[in-house]
């Protein structure tokens, strides 16, 4: 088996963040859980791990946006961590839209692990901190 370039790599990964990130935001509760494996855990500050596809997409169906919101993710590191999975670590701000401006409700930090099947990236486990 051939390894992958890391350049490869990162597109991949940073790529699967961001469809992740614009279906969140649009409420596209299908396309999210598409984005993670069958066996996926997804942790949020809160609430006890959310464990398999099925599992997430309802969680996030309960999280569907009621106002336009923004999920900026930057500064993100890809990190090869085994042949075909990654690990990548990124900034999150999140906004909203409220009567008079955007305003900041959130900052944090994602750690993802993602792994590729068939060609495609998909989070193996998301780990949301959030900052003070």
């Amino acid at each position: 088996m051939t390894e992958t370039p890391y350049a490869e790599v990162v597109a991949g990964v940073r790529a699967t963040i961001g469809a992740h990130t614009q279906a969140q935001d649009a409420g596209r509760t299908d396309e999210i859980a598409g984005l993670y494996a069958p066996d996926a855990v997804l942790e949020v500050p809160g609430i006890e791990p959310v464990r398999g596809r099925d599992a997430i997409r309802q969680a996030f169906k309960g999280w569907e946006p009621t106002k336009p919101q923004l999920h900026l993710v930057s500064n993100t590191v890809v990190t090869v961590s085994a042949e075909q999975e990654a690990t990548a670590t990124s900034d999150v701000v999140f906004l909203q839209r409220g009567e008079a401006a955007w305003t900041v409700q959130i900052a944090g930090r994602y750690v993802d692990t993602l792994r590729q099947a068939d060609g495609v990236w998909l989070f193996h486990r998301r780990s949301t901190t959030y900052q003070a």
